[in-house]
């Protein structure tokens, strides 16, 4: 759990979107454009278990997206 709320954390920084996620076939998505995210924090967000989409332009987790 302390590394899903470190990760929103992170997410949080760079908007708060309406509807900020979404799960589908065991992936929780977080819909954060991965083009504001700094290449420091995407580090972070891999480590936590987030990585960017390039196709679909937010972040995807197979650790926390079980649905």
């Amino acid at each position: 759990m302390d590394k899903l709320i470190a990760a929103l954390q992170i997410f949080l920084k760079y908007g708060n979107p309406k509807y900020p996620t979404h799960c589908e076939h065991d992936v929780l998505y977080i819909s954060i454009d991965p083009e504001l995210v700094s290449e420091e924090d995407k580090k972070e967000l891999d480590e936590l278990g987030f990585f960017h989409s390039e196709s679909e332009e937010c972040f995807m987790s197979h650790r926390f997206g079980s649905c």
